[in-house]
């Protein structure tokens, strides 16, 4: 319903922009007109609010300078086709070029044009004139220009594959596309957005309809799940390959009964016959067009304007029974074959909107490319170039009537602005500037943006056992309440290895219950048996390098260098700190007087208080049982892991423990 709803409201809004223009600038004596017809590209910010002037060169003649305006409606926006009416006081013979440019006047990126081509007709000869320009007009993209001379194109031109791919393509997206063409459909085809929405309504139940006949009648889809084993599970649905492909093949089966639904909308007749807007805007000043009219339109099969009920009906059908199968045999299904059905519809929605339609598109443009090359055929402006190709009711009168007046009123010329070199690379720059200074602005936003979920993500989801946790281990390892054992009154090196063997090494492994027990099946926990390891514990040091530290004198003995980048020691010694020894260690002894990078050891930087620590350095793993680890610890005690030169040591360690979340 609310697609319906905005599919009526742009039906409304795109009869505004139906009509042609004459220009402002027409001289009520001029008697040779032409009709303008430019297209503006679909790309991001190709529409402009700039002020865009012209000046048509030909072989007898050339015009003064031009602009392309209506004080009626937008013109010139993005994915747009406007029409214009322009008089000269003769003819100007074979068009050669026309110079286009614009004032760059438009705020921020308005002010940049996206031209595909230009359509001049003239309406003496009906001869046209075709002009391909493909570029942008502005002066932060492409080369930065805003004024080009386009030529009149060639046939060789007109029919090259690259151009004609585009131009088929562009059409097809918006007007053949039955998804995507309700958001753009072109302004001029009678076929509406209300009825191709009302199309991919019934497509859709259609759909459905054919999924559920096909798990109803289908007994390989009962045990579907046991026999493919290939299947992903996202929370309770499981997905497969046999459902999507189910759901692939249903979207082309229902292509049929679509494919009739929308022919019969598209190939309506008016309700009333009406004269094309090209028509009502020269009727008052040359009726005699009326009768010069020629009839050379190919045949084409179109319906009487009372088949629209027939079309709605069918759908109303369609959808009717679809509903009615759906519930009578949807109530039979059990959980699993529902999951299947649910999947296999949005496999085939999916592949409609992103697989069939768009082939459907790309393979129809390239075969008109290849082998149908009629350069003549504008399908993008029929409704300019075709004498009777508007439907307008009686509530969509056209826009830009004269209202008692003469369709061609004297107005003094516009004066154009032209930028010289100088104020088109000023322009360029202060543009430029904008982009980035958006961009700053952009990423800043999403920043913000990020913090802000990540911060509600983290503080609504706190919970009283979490702090509780926290504070319970820092206790815990801390050992504050042991005197002897203390880690916060640590201040010298002993300290620190009374408290590792004493305290910290005893409290990593879980040792026997108050009651003597010895510790079941908690292998891998800590001491307070609630909290469990995942990986191990590490004791990481950071040092200097040992050239820094040679006594110079008996009066300083003690080596003050501090850490930094430029002086941290990465070379491998044997234990105690040597470079040869002839007494054997074991494997984890030996390894604790390696250095390890941060790769290595897939750490990070470490800031302190009093400085910022890479992520390697020489590491003790906390591996084995609880003797060893002692005998471990007392050993390096003796090696002097931690000496004068040592500048950090951290230990790193995780836990899990499911009664917090």
């Amino acid at each position: 319903i609310i697609l319906t709803i905005y599919a009526r409201y742009k039906d409304k809004k795109d009869l505004e922009k139906l009509g042609v223009t004459p220009l402002p600038d027409n001289h009520q004596s001029d008697e040779y007109v032409y009709e303008i017809i430019v297209f503006t590209g679909q790309r991001k910010d190709a529409g402009t609010n700039s002020n865009v002037h012209f000046v048509i060169h030909g072989d007898e003649s050339e015009t003064h300078v031009r602009t392309l305006a209506d004080p009626h409606r937008k013109i010139l926006q993005r994915g747009g086709v406007d029409a214009f009416i322009m008089s000269v006081p003769k003819t100007l013979g074979f068009l050669n070029c026309i110079r286009i440019w614009h004032d760059n006047t438009g705020e921020g990126s308005s002010s940049s044009w996206f031209l595909k081509y230009i359509i001049i007709r003239d309406l003496q000869t009906m001869e046209k004139f075709h002009f391909i320009s493909q570029r942008w007009f502005a002066v932060e993209k492409d080369d930065g220009k805003i004024e080009r001379i386009l030529p009149t194109a060639s046939e060789i031109e007109k029919h090259e594959f690259s151009y004609l791919l585009t131009k088929r393509t562009y059409h097809s997206i918006s007007d053949s596309h039955l998804w995507f063409s309700i958001f753009s459909r072109p302004p001029s085809n009678r076929f509406t957005r209300v009825q191709r929405c009302t199309c991919c309504f019934t497509l859709f139940y259609l759909s459905m309809f054919l999924n559920i006949m096909y798990y109803d009648l289908s007994n390989q889809a009962k045990n579907n799940n046991s026999t493919n084993s290939a299947s992903l599970s996202v929370g309770s649905l499981q997905i497969n390959s046999q459902q999507i492909i189910i759901g692939i093949i249903v979207d082309f089966f229902t292509f049929v009964p679509s494919l009739l639904i929308v022919q019969l909308f598209r190939r309506l007749r008016s309700r009333q016959k009406q004269l094309s807007p090209l028509r009502q805007a020269l009727y008052k000043i040359k009726p005699h067009l009326q009768s010069q009219k020629k009839n050379n339109r190919k045949f084409s099969l179109t319906f009487p304007w009372w088949c629209i009920f027939i079309a709605y009906g069918l759908c109303i059908i369609f959808v009717g029974l679809s509903i009615l199968f759906i519930i009578a045999r949807g109530i039979e299904f059990g959980d699993e074959k529902t999951q299947q059905w649910l999947i296999s519809i949005l496999s085939g929605f999916f592949s409609s909107i992103f697989f069939s339609q768009p082939i459907k598109i790309l393979s129809l443009a390239i075969i008109f490319a290849c082998f149908c090359r009629r350069s003549n055929d504008d399908y993008e402006a029929n409704e300019f170039l075709d004498n009777n190709q508007v439907d307008l009711n009686n509530d969509e009168e056209y826009l830009h009537s004269t209202k008692k007046r003469s369709l061609f009123t004297y107005r003094l010329p516009v004066r154009a602005n032209r930028l010289n070199e100088s104020e088109v690379i000023y322009a360029r720059d202060r543009r430029l500037q904008e982009i980035y200074m958006w961009s700053i602005i952009r990423e800043i936003v999403r920043y913000l943006w990020f913090f802000s979920l990540l911060s509600i993500l983290t503080y609504t989801h706190c919970d009283l056992n979490s702090f509780n946790q926290v504070d319970h281990l820092q206790k815990y390892f801390l050992n504050s309440r042991q005197i002897n054992s203390d880690y916060t009154t640590v201040s010298t090196v002993d300290d620190y290895w009374n408290w590792l063997e004493n305290s910290f090494v005893e409290n990593i492994r879980a040792q026997q219950w108050y009651n003597g027990e010895v510790p079941r099946n908690l292998s891998g926990f800590i001491n307070d048996k609630t909290n469990r390891f995942i990986g191990w514990a590490t004791m990481r040091q950071l040092r200097i390098k040992s050239q820094l530290c040679h006594v110079k004198n008996e009066i300083i003995s003690t080596c003050q260098y501090d850490y930094s980048l430029s002086n941290e020691d990465k070379d491998p010694y044997q234990p105690g700190w040597l470079n040869e020894t002839i007494e054997t260690y074991s494997l984890s002894i030996s390894q604790s007087f390696q250095y390890k990078s941060s790769k290595d050891l897939d750490t990070y930087t470490y800031v302190g208080d009093y400085g910022s620590y890479e992520g390697g350095g020489y590491v003790y793993e906390f591996r084995g049982r609880l003797v060893d680890l002692q005998s471990n610890l007392s050993t390096l005690h003796q090696l002097g892991w931690i000496d004068d030169k040592t500048r950090a040591v951290i230990i790193q360690l995780t836990l899990y423990n499911p009664n917090v979340q």
